[in-house]
Formats: C-alpha cells, structure tokens, sequence
C-alpha cells in the first residue's frame, strides 16, 4: 500500500516535467506544442486537485469525492486532442474522420457524464479507443511522407508516442476499473501511475524538441 501511494504520488509530481520543458522551450514550440502544453497544465492541475482531495480527509477520514472532475477532464481532452489531431493531419479525408470520431466520443462521454457519481469507465475507454485510432493513423502519416523528415526529432512523433503508450496500456484498466473491488483498487491504480511517468516524460521529449526542416 506504501509503494502503491509513493508511486501515485511520484505520478503527480511527473506532470510538472512537461510543463518545466515547455516553458524552458516554449520560444520554439508551434501553435500545436503550445496547445499541447496548455492542455497538460490543465491536467496538472485536475492531478493536484484529485491529490489535495485524496489526502484531505475531512469527513470521518473519507476522501472527498472527486469522480465529477474526471468526466469534466475526459470531456476537455476529447476536445484537446481531436483539435491536435485534426491540425496534424494533412489529408482532408482525415480530418473530417477526426471530426466525426471524436465528435462521437463526446456524445457518449458527454451522455455517461450524467452519472457524474459513477466512475467513467466507458467514457475513459471511448476516449481512449479513439486516440489509439487517430495515433495509429498518425503513425502511418508519418511513415509515408511526402518529403523526407526525421520523424524521432518532430515534437509531434514524441507526442503521439505518448498518447498510443498510454492509451494502448490503460484501456483495459478502464475497462475492468469500476468492477475491481475497493479494497484491490489501489493495487490496480499502480499500473496508471507508472503509465503516466512514463507518458509524461515522453511528453517531455516532445516538448523539448525544436522544429526541423524538410530536407
């Protein structure tokens, strides 16, 4: 349980490593690596909140009940990351797919968030299955260019990284997540707490690289 609660707390603190990088390479981010950094601030920020609330325990030792602020998040990064994708797309085709996917996932999250007390377990894997889609679309795009680039110093390879490794790794955990009884959550939780470090200086790297020219 010690190690289970260090490593979520280690978790916390990871999301502040993408903000530090960005705001030390904010100068060279694009308009799509700065609306990257945005959105992980915002995700910080829910991050400490659900920690401030986890550890303030003001009503007979219970943790405050946190679970509306997490569909409120799902619903903000639907809205973030189609928006990323949709601009990282070159095809037209694919970016009213991205409309139209992403458009549909927050019908269901949006429809899911009504039991604001509940879990969002679907919502988390609805979300989570159209970032698989779009990075993988993504992926092909990038290895497929029109021009010769090197894709492992593009800021947008780094971050669609992120967003396949950990979309790919805790969408069974959202899955199963509101069946697993209480007392085994933490135990379950450990596994998106070292998902998260790892994306989060993933991100890192994506916003520590500058830009580079087409050859």
């Amino acid at each position: 349980m010690l190690v289970s609660l260090l490593i979520a707390n280690i978790s916390v603190a990871s999301g502040s490593l993408p903000i530090a990088a960005a705001a030390y390479n904010y100068k060279r981010l694009d308009s799509l690596m700065k609306l990257l950094a945005l959105f992980l601030l915002i995700s910080g920020c829910f991050d400490l909140t659900q920690w401030v609330a986890y550890n303030y325990k003001p009503h007979d030792g219970k943790p405050l009940n946190t679970i509306p602020i997490l569909h409120v998040f799902v619903i903000i990064s639907v809205v973030f990351f189609g928006t990323i994708y949709y601009n990282l797309f070159l095809k037209q085709v694919l970016k009213m797919a991205t409309i139209i996917l992403a458009g549909l996932t927050l019908c269901i999250v949006i429809y899911k968030a009504v039991d604001y007390f509940d879990y969002p377990s679907v919502s988390n894997t609805a979300s989570s299955l159209l970032l698989i889609i779009l990075s993988l679309i993504y992926f092909y795009q990038l290895l497929n260019p029109q021009t010769f680039v090197h894709i492992e110093k593009q800021g947008p390879f780094w971050f669609n990284s992120g967003v396949l490794f950990y979309s790919a790794v805790n969408i069974f955990l959202f899955m199963v997540f509101s069946r697993i009884p209480d007392k085994d959550k933490a135990d379950y939780y450990v596994i998106f707490s070292i998902t998260n470090i790892i994306t989060n200086l993933i991100y890192s790297v994506a916003l520590l690289c500058k830009p580079q020219k087409k050859a």
